[in-house]
This record gives C-alpha cells, sequence and structure tokens, in this order.
C-alpha cells in the first residue's frame, strides 16, 4: 500500500479526497484525515480488518482501542448504552471540539475495536473537514497519525513520512 496525498484548495479537490477517503475507509482499508487536533488514521469502525490495519499502522495492540469519532451528537444514541443526562449535557456544550466521552457501546453493535471493555470513546471533531468526511462514511475509528512513540502528525507531509506505506 502507498498513500496517495489530495490538496482540498479547490470545490473539486475537495471532492475528489472526500470521495477518495470515502472508498478507501468502506473498503476495509485506511486513511489519514485532518482533526481538529492532529492527523489521523481512520478506518470504518465496522470494519474490523480496517481496524486492524489502524492498529497495524501505528504498531499498536488491541489492548489500546482506538477512538470514534462521528459526525455530530444526534449519533450518540445509536452507539451509547443508556447515556446520561450529563453525558449529553457535556456533548451539548462542548461538541464540536476536544472533548472524548468514554461511554458503554450499543450491546447490538457489531463492531470490533479491540479490548474496550464494552466501552467506546466518542468525539465530535472541531474540523469541518473531517465532519463532512464523517456525513459520508459514517463513525470512523482513528488514532492519531503516527507511529507509536512517535511524535503525533501536526501535517499531511509528517503523516505522509511516517505511515505512508501503511495507509491508502
Amino acid at each position: 500500500m502507498t498513500a496517495t496525498v489530495y490538496t482540498v484548495a479547490t470545490d473539486d479537490e475537495r471532492e475528489q479526497a472526500i470521495a477518495a477517503i470515502e472508498k478507501a475507509v468502506l473498503d476495509g482499508r485506511t486513511a489519514v484525515i485532518p482533526t481538529d487536533t492532529v492527523y489521523g488514521i481512520a478506518a470504518d469502525a465496522f470494519s474490523r480488518g480496517g481496524v486492524q490495519q489502524l492498529l497495524n499502522a501505528k504498531g499498536r495492540s488491541r489492548r489500546m482501542p482506538p477512538p470514534v469519532l462521528i459526525a455530530d451528537s444526534s449519533v450518540l444514541p445509536g452507539l451509547a448504552d443508556d447515556l446520561s443526562a450529563d453525558a449529553h449535557a457535556l456533548a451539548e456544550a462542548f461538541w464540536p471540539g476536544a472533548l472524548t466521552l468514554i461511554v458503554f457501546s450499543q450491546p447490538s453493535l457489531n463492531w470490533d475495536l479491540g479490548e474496550t471493555q464494552g466501552t467506546v470513546g466518542l468525539r465530535v471533531p472541531d474540523d469541518e473537514l473531517a465532519r463532512e468526511i464523517l456525513r459520508r462514511t459514517g463513525p470512523l475509528a482513528v488514532s492519531s497519525a503516527n507511529r507509536t512513540g512517535q511524535p503525533a502528525a501536526t501535517t499531511g507531509d509528517e503523516a505522509v513520512e511516517q505511515l505512508g506505506e501503511r495507509v491508502e
């Protein structure tokens, strides 16, 4: 696998990049996307192979499951079980943004994020491109775009440097 880098300076480039990311993750592969903090390796949260590919790219075991990015808080009831009023209030106050809610996942979900003990970290990123991608792909398992132990990628070039052969 060799990474293809896309720019998003024009509407056409943006659409081409989003379509490529959508195709990659829905085909069970990984992609690097921007988030509100750093670049992240993304995989379809419901693709066991995609999530494993994400963990492999990071050099991480299943004992360190990735959080899941969602487009907006309306997705919470479908993913979180028995969500408290406090959790709803936190989501309303701080999403989109750098708040990750650790909740029990819906037991009926067919996903395998690793050894989660029945929980999942959910977040709505404060990055419009990331949320546009999420609206097209659905929930994405995401972890910072770097090899474990290395600094997180804050630019596309840094992500390619660390992960170019490990991501789509």
